[in-house]
C-alpha cells in the first residue's frame, strides 16, 4: 500500500516505530565492553519493516529509501515526543548504497536518493537530538546485492566514523563459511574500536545460520 495522504503516512510511520535490541537467546551469559553504550535496549526506527528495498524514487517519491524519508522521520520523532520516551535512533537498513565503491574504495550513498550524502543526513539527525544508525554486511555483498564489507572492514569503519554514525547494523549475507562470517564480525568490531568513535555494534546473525549456535557467542559484542 502506498501512503499518499498525511494521516495514512503518519500512521505507517508510527506503526514502523519498534524496539531494536540486541537479543541473546539460549545463552547463559554475555559480555560487553564497559564503555557506556547500549546500557538499555536500543530503541528507534528502522526503515525495513515498512519501506524495505524500495529504491524507485521517480514512481514512489514518498516511500522510497532516500534522505528525504529519514529527515522526515527525524522530524516526526523529535516533534511528537518519541525521543523523550527513549526512541533515539533513526536507522538506515539495506539499499542505501551506490552499486559501487568510490575511487578510494569507500562505500558511498546512492547519489540520486542521497544527494547531500550521509554526513549531511547525520548532522541533520543529530540536530534533532537523535542518533543515526546505518547498515552494512560482513560478506561480499549485502543481502540486497550492494557492496559488502569483506576485505574493507577498516575503511568502512573509518567511513562510518567520519560520517558521524552512532550505530552499525552488520548483516551476515554472502559469506562462504561460518569461519568467514565469525571472523568478519570480529574484525569489524576491532575496526570500529580503532576509530575512537562510540558506535553501537549490532551483529545480525543470519536466520539461516541459527543451527551453528556455538559461533553465535562471537556476536556478543557492543563496540
Amino acid at each position: 500500500m502506498r501512503l499518499t495522504s498525511g494521516p495514512l503516512r503518519r500512521l505507517g510511520c508510527v506503526l514502523a516505530l519498534s524496539f531494536r535490541a540486541l537479543m541473546l537467546r539460549e545463552i547463559s551469559g554475555a559480555w560487553a565492553l564497559d564503555n557506556g553504550l547500549a546500557m538499555t535496549p536500543t530503541m528507534g526506527w528502522l526503515h525495513w519493516e515498512r519501506f524495505m528495498c524500495n529504491t524507485d524514487c521517480e514512481e514512489d517519491p514518498d516511500s522510497c529509501v532516500s534522505e528525504k524519508l529519514f529527515m522526515q522521520m527525524a522530524d516526526i520523532m523529535a516533534s511528537e515526543g518519541w525521543k523523550e520516551v527513549g526512541y533515539e535512533y533513526i536507522c538506515i537498513d539495506d539499499c542505501w548504497m551506490a552499486s559501487r565503491r568510490d575511487s578510494k574504495q569507500r562505500l558511498q550513498a546512492d547519489p540520486k536518493r542521497f544527494p547531500s550524502g550521509i554526513r549531511h543526513l547525520s548532522d541533520y539527525v543529530h540536530s534533532k537530538g537523535l542518533k543515526l544508525g546505518i547498515y552494512a554486511d560482513v560478506g561480499k555483498k549485502t543481502c540486497a546485492g550492494y557492496p559488502g564489507s569483506l576485505g574493507h572492514y577498516n575503511i568502512d569503519a573509518e567511513t562510518f566514523a567520519d560520517w558521524g554514525v552512532d550505530l552499525l547494523k552488520f548483516d551476515g549475507c554472502y559469506c562462504d563459511s561460518v569461519e568467514e562470517l565469525a571472523n568478519g564480525y570480529k574484525h569489524m568490531s576491532l575496526a570500529l574500536n580503532k576509530t575512537g568513535r562510540s558506535i553501537v555494534y549490532s551483529c545480525e546473525w543470519p536466520l539461516y545460520m541459527w543451527p551453528f549456535q556455538k559461533t553465535l557467542a562471537l556476536c556478543r559484542i557492543i563496540c
